[in-house]
């Protein structure tokens, strides 16, 4: 009983702790440590990191005819972040934002990669500037890192701005996502779909604050 007391304890000091998006910014970025990166990957000076999300989800393929004969074609990510944060004895593994494909407004309803936060529904579209597979950073059999600049931002409906001031987005320690080798070969194999586990680690940052 007394650690069922304890575990609702804590979980209520999380609950409080995550209550604000400064709160919630500073708990990611503790645990945020980038890795080396190819040079082109690098988010341009003036620029802060200021949250880490670990992903876990899947992307999304579907077959269709290609040029010469039929290929797999990206369609969409589908991903939950997360940070994981220590409370005495107790591990806790935090949903923090949620990655997909949406209209950006801001684009006239462009599809773009979403991030959107869990707790006050800020949000994100970004684009891919720079895709990196060089195989001195990218696992084999793993999804290409990516350094995207946001294109769209959007506050929550009672003014949240945990990304809503998110300038890039890096998208690093990829693993898995790949497209399937098979499965794609043969008119009858048009509208196939197919979800690919991956995970990733994402770093957001903004503009650095000037005196």
């Amino acid at each position: 009983m007394t650690t069922v007391f304890r575990y609702l304890a804590m979980a209520g000091a999380l609950a409080v702790a995550l209550d604000s998006s400064a709160a919630l910014a500073q708990t990611g970025l503790d645990s945020a440590k980038v890795p080396p990166v190819p040079t082109d990957i690098q988010v341009p000076a003036g620029n802060t990191l200021f949250l880490k999300g670990r992903a876990q989800g899947t992307q999304s393929y579907i077959c269709l005819p290609a040029t010469s004969g039929f290929d797999w074609k990206f369609v969409a990510p589908q991903a939950t972040l997360f940070f994981d944060l220590k409370l005495g004895s107790i591990d806790f593994h935090q949903q923090i934002i949620t990655h997909f494909l949406s209209p950006n407004p801001d684009e006239a309803s462009t599809p773009r990669a979403t991030w959107q936060g869990s707790i006050d529904t800020s949000a994100v579209w970004a684009k891919a500037v720079v895709i990196s597979s060089d195989p001195a950073f990218v696992a084999p059999g793993a999804i290409p890192w990516l350094r995207l600049e946001a294109v769209g931002t959007e506050r929550g409906p009672n003014g949240g701005d945990l990304l809503a001031h998110t300038t890039f987005v890096q998208r690093l320690n990829t693993a898995g996502g790949i497209a399937p080798v098979a499965g794609c070969s043969s008119v009858g194999n048009v509208g196939a779909t197919a979800l690919v586990p991956y995970t990733a680690d994402y770093f957001f940052y903004k503009a650095t604050k000037t005196q």
